[in-house]
């Protein structure tokens, strides 16, 4: 079937594998060749940013997981469902991780065959959700998870969601983030993001942490941390090894996506698509 005979979403997700050749070359290689094929180019040669477990906690498998984070000391999960007929239990809902069953909490589901579900985020007692397509947000109030509104947000695809406390700023698959009004959710900025002036790809799931937004890139075991002043890689986190783990665990584990800061007790968890296990991570931030 050709690709413009493809249902959106699928067409979109076929659309991902190209751009994940580029995401390897530029931020998940780690071999001896100091340039890219086909240029002269530096490879990308962020710092590694070391990192412990500190604890680990039980995680739903039947969780696509696109979006993860912290609101008032709960910690939250965004799912989508897996574009695989052998995985029909997947879901597009966000709500509560119970730490002791990895269960989620459903306060809100979309229709997983309209919409896939990705990255949200908390701000001004409001939480936004973003789909990958046909590009379209929605707004929930935050007592009883009511969607108020929907919203048409920029760029290519939704992908992941974070907030500084004044913007929200997503990812769009690509290596450009947009800061959006949560008021008007019009455009304010938007943020390329580079290393040794080789443009990024395949930004993810985010997180504002310190200063600093943390993104996941799809389809590598790494974490890259920005400054968003001026969109520079100035740290990258390989979690190769949580990833072999969660893949020997259990089989059916897919690529790394979801990091969740609490900022008030100053802790950080890290998951993926259909993992065992959420972890609980210590490094400098």
């Amino acid at each position: 079937m050709g690709i413009n005979q493809l249902p959106p979403i699928f067409r979109a997700m076929k659309n991902r594998i190209l751009i994940f050749i580029t995401a390897l070359a530029l931020l998940g290689c780690n071999c001896n060749n100091n340039t890219q094929p086909g240029n002269n180019q530096p490879a990308i040669s962020a710092a590694i940013i070391n990192y412990s477990v500190s604890a680990y906690f039980p995680h739903d498998t039947n969780s696509f997981t696109e979006g993860l984070l912290v609101h008032n000391g709960q910690l939250w999960e965004a799912t989508g469902h897996a574009p695989d007929d052998n995985q029909p239990q997947t879901r597009s809902l966000f709500g509560i991780v119970d730490m002791k069953t990895g269960q989620i909490n459903v306060k809100a589901e979309i229709d997983k065959n309209k919409y896939f579900g990705e990255g949200i985020s908390f701000i001004n007692n409001r939480l936004y959700q973003l789909t990958l397509s046909p590009k379209v947000g929605f707004v929930y109030d935050t007592a009883g998870f009511k969607k108020l509104s929907e919203f048409n947000f920029p760029g290519k695809e939704g992908w992941g969601l974070t907030t500084d406390g004044a913007n929200l700023i997503m990812s769009d698959g690509t290596g450009t983030l947009y800061y959006l009004n949560p008021a008007t959710l019009q455009t304010v900025k938007t943020l390329v993001v580079t290393q040794d002036g080789i443009a990024a790809d395949s930004l993810n799931e985010l997180e504002y942490i310190n200063g600093y937004i943390y993104a996941n890139v799809w389809l590598t075991n790494t974490i890259i941390k920005i400054e968003p002043a001026t969109g520079n890689i100035v740290g990258r986190l390989d979690l190769t090894s949580l990833a072999e783990e969660a893949k020997n665990k259990y089989p059916g584990s897919l690529e790394m996506n979801g990091i969740a800061y609490d900022s008030v007790r100053d802790k950080i968890y890290i998951t993926g698509k259909m993992w065992p296990t959420i972890y609980q991570i210590q490094f400098p931030h």
